[in-house]
């Protein structure tokens, strides 16, 4: 996705429709090796599915961030999307062809960044976007070329890292090429020692209304050396009915081939794409998704923000949804185990939660401490409650925070992500409120039910 995407023609919506009717067959995917498998340092493929370097089913669910446009936001941006409950992130990059190359020291101040927020880091380079259509835009071998540059800020992350080769290579002229530059850009950085799970884009600006990746996938794996590849399509507005959303990926699905949609809005300019459907498909699939994007978008596709400048505390309706709806994130996504023994330390029936509030009528304080009242150390925290009024959450200190309708849901920082056995850490906040305030009636920890202080 660029911040402004030419949109699709209307002749390639008809040719999709019509090819739902007698889609051709595609090669069979081939297993990977169990002892591939066992030997990958990281995220890896095996039967169809995605695995974290521990072996466990991992469904992405998450957002685009445009790091290269916005450097600056990147931090806090982080932070704010894994406390909405993303489990991943996907990051632009640039090559420094069309936009600002992000160096290797960038690149890796982003990687420890996702880390930091345990979010694993689907990183991108956005240079090749419409690639034959789009003026400027690259090929994949030059992609290559920059992830080769910049090897060093990654090498050795495959535990937390996906590799994105290049942003929805060719428009929608000259796609046919894709299937064999996929391989070689696949087969390239496999010679020069990436190790890591490839994610590779669709042709037609992401959106394969030609079916060339749907039709060659098979193909495309198998070269794999390391048989370590996942496909990603970007769904827009080729994709507005819920029957071509799921013919889509149960091609994929069916022939235990990997796919994920790297892409997606609940509206476009080239047509109304069928989130609901995106979503509801994706979880009855086990399919990963990361939907476009946070914040900053521009050139007419604005809409697309989830978040209002940058800001946690003002989603729009596409973020609402996409976080807080039905098959949202918040109700699909599971963090990566490689963070620590599954993710969050959950808590239940072992964890009091004291409130203190200062009462000043239109604003108030609270300080809050949660006491770990197990023989087994929290590490990495999310309290969550809600206000019994109208309650707006203002600054937060010694934790993160944001607030959806009277939902709060805090999370640690670095420094508080340690709950001790029989300690505790404290964090606080300030609001506003035009009603009475008052304590919230209950708190949950990573889950588990608290008791009140």
């Amino acid at each position: 996705m660029m911040r402004k995407r030419l949109a699709t023609a209307a002749g390639a919506l008809l040719a999709f429709a019509a090819s739902l009717l007698a889609a051709p067959s595609s090669a069979q995917a081939q297993p990977q090796a169990q002892a591939q498998a066992q030997a990958a340092p990281g995220f890896h493929v095996a039967d169809g599915r995605l695995l974290d370097a521990n072996g466990a089913d991992f469904v992405l669910r998450g957002v685009n961030h445009a790091h290269a446009w916005y450097p600056t936001r990147t931090a806090q941006a982080l932070k704010d999307i894994k406390a909405l409950g993303a489990n991943s992130v996907r990051v632009v990059l640039a090559t420094g062809d069309r936009w600002t190359r992000n160096d290797t020291a960038d690149v890796a101040a982003v990687v420890a960044q996702c880390k930091q927020n345990r979010l694993v880091c689907v990183l991108e380079a956005h240079d090749t976007t419409g690639y034959g259509e789009q003026a400027g835009a690259v090929t994949l071998a030059r992609a290559v070329d920059y992830w080769i540059g910049v090897k060093d800020a990654v090498q050795g992350q495959e535990k937390y890292v996906i590799l994105n080769i290049g942003n929805e290579p060719y428009g929608n002229s000259g796609y046919t090429s894709w299937t064999s530059d996929t391989a070689n850009a696949i087969a390239r950085l496999r010679a020069a020692g990436f190790r890591h799970t490839l994610m590779v884009d669709a042709p037609n600006w992401g959106q394969d209304w030609s079916f060339t990746m749907r039709d060659h996938a098979g193909e495309v794996f198998a070269a794999d050396s390391e048989r370590n590849t996942v496909f990603s399509i970007h769904m827009y507005g080729v994709f507005n009915t819920a029957d071509k959303v799921k013919s889509y990926l149960d091609r994929f699905t069916s022939q235990r081939l990997p796919i994920v949609v790297g892409e997606f809005g609940n509206m476009h300019s080239d047509g109304d794409p069928d989130e609901d459907a995106i979503m509801s498909t994706a979880r009855q699939l086990g399919v990963g998704y990361l939907g476009w994007s946070w914040s900053g978008n521009g050139g007419g596709v604005e809409y697309l923000d989830m978040a209002t400048g940058f800001d946690a505390a003002r989603l729009t309706s596409w973020g609402q949804r996409i976080f807080s709806g039905t098959d949202g994130i918040k109700q699909t996504a599971k963090e990566a185990g490689v963070f620590g023994d599954g993710g969050t330390t959950p808590a239940p029936a072992s964890c009091s939660v004291d409130y203190r509030l200062s009462d000043w009528g239109t604003s108030f304080n609270a300080d809050v401490t949660i006491r770990n009242t197990g023989t087994t150390a929290v590490k990495g925290w999310q309290l969550a409650f809600a206000f019994p009024g109208n309650q707006k959450l203002g600054s937060v200190w010694n934790a993160k925070a944001v607030q959806q309708g009277s939902e709060v849901r805090a999370t640690n920082e670095s420094w508080t992500e340690t709950i001790p056995a029989g300690g505790s850490v404290s964090f606080g906040f300030n609001g506003s409120s035009t009603t009475a305030n008052g304590v919230p009636a209950a708190f949950t920890l990573n889950g588990g039910t608290c008791a009140k202080g």
